[in-house]
């Protein structure tokens, strides 16, 4: 759509009939002679008297040249705009982390699909986070993949195609085949040090304990409270498991609940949806659609008009003007 950034000086256009009515005529005076033998002098100086007053008649041409560059001056000043269609910008009130283990044991397959066929945990942890990723258009997500050390696979963005693609290309074992719990909750620490959202949250999911982390997990999560950074921990697989897989489940119901959040336990595919539909419901989107609109400015057409016209008047009145001269020089 088209609009006037300044409409009030469309008030300017009536101005020139203003001046003409209020302000007294334009009048030049000449220097000259008053003498009593006027007529005769002139006469033998070969010279024709002229009238004493001269009121200069406009032509049509400039009757109509005039008041159309004027308006078009104008419109120029009230610097005209084509507004392009508005553009949405969602601004995320919270930033969101999920941490998945890829140790070795996240390969056993435990887990039946919704089809029945048995897939590995870690295969059902990504196809029910890829789900949960697509029904938070509002939250800027990161993804934390962990093992022997953190490593960090997606910023916190709000393109989530690429953290699902990401997501998609994360193989068991790419980060070692231990279980750094602790290290994992430090990066996300440290990445959110940079992030301005009201809310942070860390979802992580496990199915050991904690082998060997530079930081405790205790102590991880005691500094994340304190940076206001609320864990949610997910235990993946048998809690009746023995040896190397146990899952530590005392461990991490103690650090979610030192980061006011909450500790679920999924032992097969359905329980795992089930806590991120719970996981919606507890964390709902909250965030802010700021909308814009692209304005093209349009003064330099009415502008141009305005100075082609004038031209085109002068170019006229130049060709009359030599035309007259030379049929009386003939």
């Amino acid at each position: 759509m088209y609009q006037l950034d300044h409409p009030w000086l469309l008030a300017l256009l009536p101005a020139p009939v203003l001046t003409w009515l209020i302000l007294p005529a334009y009048r030049e005076r000449l220097a000259a002679v008053r003498t009593p033998f006027f007529t005769p002098l002139s006469a033998a100086a070969g010279l024709q008297a002229g009238r004493g007053a001269v009121v200069l008649r406009r032509t049509l041409l400039q009757c109509l040249v005039a008041p159309v560059g004027w308006g078009l001056v104008v419109v120029a000043l009230t610097s005209p705009q084509w507004v392009e269609p508005p553009i949405e910008r969602i601004e995320s009130a919270r930033d969101l982390f999920v941490a998945v283990d890829i140790s070795q044991s996240m390969d056993t397959r435990d887990f039946k699909s919704p089809a029945s066929q048995l897939q590995t945990r870690f295969d059902a942890a990504r196809a029910v986070l890829s789900d949960f990723v697509k029904r938070r258009p509002g939250d800027r997500i990161g993804f934390i993949a962990f093992g022997f050390g953190a490593y960090l696979q997606a910023p916190l963005t709000l393109d989530h195609e690429t953290v699902l693609s990401l997501l998609d290309e994360t193989r068991i074992g790419m980060a070692g085949p231990q279980t750094r719990i602790g290290d994992a909750i430090g990066l996300a620490i440290r990445l959110f040090e940079t992030s301005t959202a009201p809310q942070k949250v860390l979802i992580l999911m496990t199915d050991g304990n904690d082998t060997g982390s530079r930081v405790p997990p205790a102590k991880a999560a005691a500094i994340a409270a304190e940076k206001g950074v609320t864990l949610y921990t997910i235990a993946l697989g048998d809690p009746q498991a023995t040896g190397g897989e146990v899952v530590d489940t005392k461990l991490l119901t103690e650090i979610a609940e030192k980061t006011g959040g909450h500790f679920y336990l999924a032992t097969d595919r359905q329980r795992l949806d089930a806590i991120y539909r719970e996981l919606d419901a507890i964390q709902k989107q909250t965030f802010k659609t700021l909308s814009y609109r692209p304005k093209r400015p349009l003064f330099q057409w009415p502008l141009g008009a305005a100075m082609a016209l004038v031209a085109a008047y002068l170019l006229v009145e130049t060709g009359v003007a030599a035309i007259r001269w030379q049929r009386q020089a003939a």
